[in-house]
């Protein structure tokens, strides 16, 4: 057996003079000049009896102890100012929702026999008179067709293009592409299908963008834009209270909510932002602001008269609606949160609750993960994964396969009956969100956007209020 090499007695030359005791040597940084230590370890030195110090506000900085007050002021680790539209659990449903204790989430693979197939016949059960089979609704654009024929772009990217394009190709079925608009992205990302819808509505006027993203991004898109509004804001979903963005305060523009993959629990955080929260509050002003404010349509700001015109624009306003739509490509249903979830009520009124929706939301795994045998098809899997973990927010791959090992069902269920129970979550999973905004008063619909071969997560949510109508003009 080979000897260990003996630890190192002093640094090399130039270098942090720091010992690293789990590696047994010294550190490898190059410390500034007349330093002994690199900036990591910089607390282990002291200079003209100055000593610095880990910042308490993110201990991997360093700060000089006698100056900490002066750097805790301008720190970028510091917590900033709350902007305007941030409500704090605003959207996050109710607080009295009972979650289920972690001692409960067992994991399926150690349910018994009896116990796994209770739990499908519950399913089924739940499921009973759900539609089942969804209608195909794949569209294209033309404002990504340049794009979509360029050869340069690769597999990856024109999966990508594709499901942008159908996406944009049923806003423009639902009537949905048009001046006058806000257009809210959730789950943001880099921007890319407010860039396409961008594009697509060419010289439209009097339209803005939100882009709704949590997370700082790299590589956005947004900043190439100068003809249309696009602002970023940077806050969860969670907290998110859209009547106080300043362009929805000035411009009382009708709300289009769309978002590509957005994940789990962030769908219900963004339905819940929408029809409810939104909708609630703009409906709270309409009642308190003088009707006299609301109207702009003949150039003053008197009431309307009694001309049948007058009467027509009347009723168009009245029946105006704060949302003119919601468009969003349903993803990772494994990352669902009971607390947050809009379909509670669904659930309950089927004889079901927060422990089979945890098992349920689980569940969905199966119809996407594979659970194949080991081979080419995997590794397709695989591929169609980390393509849509770039697109959609950060993942967690210990979630994506927690409950995908097949060796765990073996001689329980078949592939193929795990893959169908899995379709069978989801599909009652979103069939509680349709229902909550069916509630609200929405023609809300579920399709299949793109093929299967674009996307495992293929199921696109639409939805429109009833006698949708936008107003001649809104002060």
């Amino acid at each position: 057996m080979a000897e260990e090499p003996a630890a190192s007695v002093s640094p090399q030359p130039g270098r942090c003079a720091y010992f690293v005791e789990r590696k047994r040597r010294f550190c490898k940084m190059v410390p500034a000049r007349g330093r002994r230590f690199c900036g990591e370890h910089g607390a282990q030195e002291e200079e003209n009896g100055r000593r610095r110090i880990p910042c308490p506000l993110d201990s991997k900085h360093t700060v000089y102890e006698d100056q900490l007050q002066k750097h805790l002021k301008k720190c970028n680790s510091r917590e900033k100012p709350k902007p305007a539209y941030f409500a704090e659990d605003i959207n996050a449903g109710s607080k009295e929702t009972t979650k289920l204790p972690e001692e409960k989430q067992v994991s399926i693979s150690s349910l018994s026999k009896e116990e796994l197939e209770d739990l499908i016949r519950k399913l089924k059960r739940a499921s009973n008179g759900i539609k089942s089979v969804l209608k195909d609704q794949i569209c294209s654009h033309q404002a990504l067709q340049e794009a979509l024929n360029d050869p340069r772009n690769g597999d990856a990217a024109c999966k990508h293009l594709k499901q942008q394009a159908s996406i944009l190709g049923n806003m423009e079925r639902l009537d949905l592409l048009g001046p006058r608009r806000c257009f809210v992205e959730f789950g943001a990302g880099r921007g890319k299908l407010s860039h396409w819808v961008d594009r697509a509505l060419q010289d439209a006027k009097d339209v803005h963008f939100l882009l709704v993203e949590r997370a700082t991004t790299r590589f956005k898109v947004d900043g190439k834009h100068r003809r249309n509004s696009f602002e970023r804001l940077q806050v969860d979903i969670q907290h998110l209270c859209l009547s106080k963005v300043p362009v929805l305060v000035k411009e009382k523009l009708p709300v289009v909510g769309i978002g590509k993959h957005v994940c789990g629990s962030a769908t219900d955080l963004a339905l819940r932002c929408l029809a409810e929260t939104y909708a609630n509050l703009c409906d709270d002003d309409k009642r308190e602001s003088p009707a006299a404010k609301r109207w702009k349509s003949n150039g003053t700001n008197g009431p309307p008269n009694n001309s049948p015109s007058e009467s027509c624009s009347k009723s168009s306003v009245e029946n105006w609606s704060p949302v003119a739509g919601i468009i969003i490509a349903l993803c990772c249903h494994h990352r669902c949160d009971w607390k947050h979830y809009v379909g509670q009520e669904f659930f309950t009124a089927v004889g079901l609750g927060v422990t089979e929706f945890d098992y349920f939301k689980r569940m969905t795994s199966w119809a996407t993960c594979g659970m194949r045998e080991s081979g080419p098809q995997t590794s397709t899997i695989e591929m169609e994964s980390k393509e849509q973990g770039s697109e959609a927010e950060e993942e967690d791959p210990h979630d994506r396969s927690m409950e995908c090992s097949s060796d765990s069902l073996q001689g329980l269920l078949t592939t193929e009956e795990r893959k169908q129970i899995g379709h069978l979550c989801k599909l009652l999973i979103d069939h509680g969100r349709i229902e909550y905004l069916q509630q609200r008063g929405y023609d809300a619909v579920l399709q299949y956007y793109t093929d299967p071969s674009v996307s495992l997560e293929n199921v696109l949510l639409t939805a429109t209020p009833h006698q949708f109508s936008l107003p001649l003009s809104i002060s």
